[in-house]
C-alpha cells in the first residue's frame, strides 16, 4: 500500500488533534509535528490555519459522497440515514471540532462552512427523493439531525431499542405517506363523479 502523500498526512494529523485534543490545539507547528513534516512543507500545501479547516471540511465533504451512494442504492434510505446519524466516538469528535472551528471566523472560511452544509442539504435531498410525504421526509430529516447533533454534544442517547422503534415508526409512517395520496386523490376523483 503506497504511503499517503504529505497533504494527506497534514491532514490526517489535523484530524487527530481535533479529535485528540481539540480545536484550541490546532496550530501550525503542532499540525506539522504530528504531519512528521517540516512547517515549510505544510505551509507549502496549507498557507495558514484557515486552509487547513478548509481542505478538511472539503475532505469530509468527498468522503460523504460514498456515503449518500450507498444510502441511495440501499433499500432502507430511512435506516440509513438514521444509522449514520450517530457517528462513532471519535468521528463525533472531529465533527464536533470541525462545527467549532467552523463557528470561529477567525479561521473559518466560507468555503469550508459550504462543504459541511452541503452535507446537510444533501442528506435533506435524498431524503426528499426517497420519501413521498414532504412531512414524514422533514421529521426524518429533523430527528437524524437531532441525533447526530446531540451524539456530537457528548449528550446521552436513546437506548437502541428505543432507537430501533424509532426508526421502524418512521419507515411505517413513510411507506403510509407514499399510499395516502394516491387515496386521497381517487377519493377525491370518486367525490368529484358523484
Amino acid at each position: 500500500m503506497p504511503r499517503p502523500s504529505s497533504r494527506d498526512r497534514i491532514l490526517d494529523a489535523l484530524e487527530r488533534i481535533l479529535v485528540d485534543t481539540g480545536l484550541h490545539a490546532v496550530t501550525l507547528e503542532h499540525v506539522a509535528e504530528v504531519a512528521g513534516v517540516s512547517k515549510g512543507g505544510l505551509l507549502y500545501h496549507f498557507p495558514s490555519k484557515e486552509a487547513l479547516i478548509t481542505a478538511l471540511a472539503r475532505r469530509l465533504a468527498e468522503s460523504a459522497e460514498a456515503e449518500f451512494q450507498q444510502a441511495v442504492e440501499s433499500d432502507d434510505v430511512i435506516g440509513f440515514f438514521l444509522r449514520t446519524s450517530v457517528p462513532a466516538s471519535a468521528e463525533g469528535a472531529l465533527y464536533w471540532s470541525l462545527l467549532a472551528a467552523l463557528r470561529t471566523n477567525d479561521i473559518a472560511s466560507a468555503e469550508a462552512r459550504d462543504h459541511v452544509i452541503y452535507c446537510f442539504v444533501r442528506w435533506a435531498q435524498i431524503l426528499r427523493e426517497h420519501i413521498a410525504d414532504p412531512v414524514t421526509a422533514e421529521m426524518v430529516r429533523l430527528v437524524g439531525d437531532g441525533l447526530y447533533l446531540s451524539a456530537l454534544a457528548g449528550l446521552p442517547m436513546p437506548d437502541p431499542a428505543l432507537l430501533d422503534e424509532l426508526r421502524n415508526r418512521l419507515v411505517a409512517e413513510a411507506a403510509a405517506g407514499a399510499t395516502a395520496p394516491d387515496t386521497a386523490a381517487s377519493g377525491t376523483v370518486a367525490s368529484g363523479t358523484d
